[in-house]
């Protein structure tokens, strides 16, 4: 009968299968001290485990153990990487692993710098010192050398996106690419113009015309500020909740060494209170800025959309019923736009 550890074992026992070989001989690696090898033997079953049908608590145990392994071979950035990778699925951790991969992770982000990004498109392609990231994501947790860096971002029917900074380790660093729409590209033929010149120099009856209400600008810069704000706001609220977990688990700690709720209240409170006070009013800080840009590119969002139904009345006249129409559209963990129209 299958544990409850291992609801797929019939079904994926020949995937199960490619990764004991190698965590045997990473465990007797590492129970030896032969850091490169039980690295490499580590690196190898977590290859496998990704490949194979695993649970997320199996994957983070492998993780975990190979974060721990380069952190002994002075690889911080890789520990740091794949330790809070483990750490995405502490629940799934045995108490003891857990409680080593949070210290190592702390003695990692010691020696790098931490990157937040936040990405508009989120689907854009992303690319550090010309590497690329993998699958697209709205936002990214980056583990790197301290030292110049360089931030590229891409999307097809976008402008190129670029961010440059210098890392420094233990620094902690907030990023946000936004992606402009490319302009259109095309031009009117020489008889249209020709003719629209013609058109232009022939005497009218009528009034003469209104000169155009710059909708089209004022719709592009609506959306840039909506998507920027949202961006940004995005950034904001992902570091006010890495500063939240990190209290946590400072308090789970501290309440092991006899803390109480109140032990920052007396006169002699520890020295450790005022960290604690200064990480609760950036968590406060950041979370307030995340949720003032989200509102405020909400606002704009709105705005930007609103302006094709009143364009009817600015101008006077009809709005055409064909083409495609651009509007963003953004929420508290989403953003990006909404195309609508007749073809």
């Amino acid at each position: 009968m299958a544990g409850a550890r291992e609801p797929h074992a019939i079904s994926g026992a020949h995937e199960a299968s490619t990764t004991a070989n190698p965590l045997r001989l990473a465990r007797q690696a590492r129970d030896a001290g032969r850091w490169v090898e039980a690295e490499a033997a580590y690196e190898a079953a977590l290859e496998a485990a990704e490949a194979a049908w695993t649970t997320d608590a199996e994957r983070a145990e492998i993780a975990a153990e190979l974060g721990l392994c380069e952190l002994a071979l002075g690889r911080y950035r890789d520990a740091a990487d794949h330790l809070a990778q483990s750490l995405r699925h502490r629940d799934g951790l045995r108490r003891a692993l857990r409680e080593r991969a949070e210290d190592g992770l702390l003695q990692a982000e010691r020696r790098v710098a931490t990157v937040y990004l936040g990405v508009n498109p989120p689907d854009a392609e992303v690319f550090v010192d010309g590497k690329a990231l993998g699958r697209p994501a709205p936002t990214y947790e980056l583990f790197l050398e301290p030292g110049h860096h360089t931030v590229r971002a891409r999307l097809d029917g976008h402008a190129e996106a670029v961010s440059a900074f210098e890392g420094q380790a233990g620094k902690d660093i907030s990023l946000a690419l936004k992606l402009p729409r490319a302009p259109e590209r095309g031009a009117r033929a020489p008889e249209a113009a020709g003719a629209g010149a013609a058109r232009s120099a022939a005497p009218s009856p009528g009034p003469a015309a209104r000169p155009a209400v710059p909708l089209t600008e004022l719709r592009i810069g609506g959306a840039a500020l909506a998507t920027a704000a949202v961006a940004a706001g995005t950034v904001f609220l992902l570091r006010a909740d890495v500063i939240d977990g990190n209290l946590a688990e400072r308090e789970v700690a501290l309440r092991r060494q006899g803390w109480t709720p109140t032990t920052c209240w007396w006169p002699d409170a520890p020295s450790a209170c005022a960290e604690i006070r200064r990480d609760l009013a950036a968590r406060d800080l950041f979370a307030t800025l995340g949720n003032v840009a989200l509102a405020t590119g909400a606002v704009f969002g709105i705005a930007t959309a609103a302006s094709f139904l009143a364009e009817g009345w600015l101008l006077d006249e009809t709005p055409p019923r064909g083409g495609v129409q651009v509007v963003p559209s953004a929420t508290r963990t989403q953003s990006g736009l909404i195309l609508q129209g007749a073809w």
